[in-house]
């Protein structure tokens, strides 16, 4: 039985309380949650809180916890733009999975500032596409854009993690599955969060 939207007892700013649901509290303290598959509708979410957010005099960071297989490469590139320009930071956590424009939009973090939880698990791989759906010219069209793709995608990886050009590509080749520590090795986050002793 679905128990919907859970919904929290907040005062606002000027003493008034009142019950909203959780997402509206947690956007307003800069969280933002990309959960699921990448595309159009869930980049243009993100795109406009984070939009919205940053129009605030408060250059405050921002904090986006990632568990996503992946999805769109230019809705994910879309995201990995805004947080580029925006002035506040974008801090990116990866709790659970990263994969494909996934892992694009974690490395796409501030620097010093990308966190992996120790079970999380990050997968780069060169960008896909559904070409045996298309006619022959639009078949060389299309393979060359995905060409263009990757190199920037690449380039991008190449920048964020500090490796050359060439171990990035041959990285992307196929799935490369990592750790946190083996992502945080590759360059992909920063940190690797400590578990708490109990």
């Amino acid at each position: 039985m679905p128990i919907g939207v859970p919904r929290v007892f907040y005062q606002s700013p000027d003493g008034e309380l009142a019950w909203v649901d959780i997402y509206n509290l947690i956007y307003r303290e800069r969280l933002f949650f990309l959960g699921g598959t990448v595309d159009g509708e869930l980049s243009n979410q993100l795109i406009s809180l984070m939009i919205y957010l940053s129009l605030d005099k408060d250059n405050k960071d921002m904090y986006m916890f990632i568990n996503s297989p992946g999805g769109w490469v230019i809705s994910g590139m879309a995201i990995y733009d805004t947080m580029q320009s925006l002035p506040p930071d974008v801090q990116t956590i990866c709790m659970g999975l990263a994969a494909s424009i996934a892992s694009f939009i974690l490395v796409g973090g501030a620097i010093t500032k990308r966190i992996a939880f120790p079970h999380a698990r990050v997968m780069i791989h060169q960008p896909a596409s559904s070409l045996y759906l298309t006619q022959t010219g639009e078949f060389v069209v299309e393979a060359e854009e995905l060409l263009k793709l990757r190199e920037t995608i690449t380039g991008v990886y190449a920048q964020r993690t500090g490796k050359p050009i060439w171990v990035v590509s041959e990285d992307m080749e196929r799935d490369a599955f990592m750790s946190a520590t083996e992502a945080q090795t590759h360059g992909i986050v920063d940190h690797v969060a400590v578990q708490k002793q109990k």
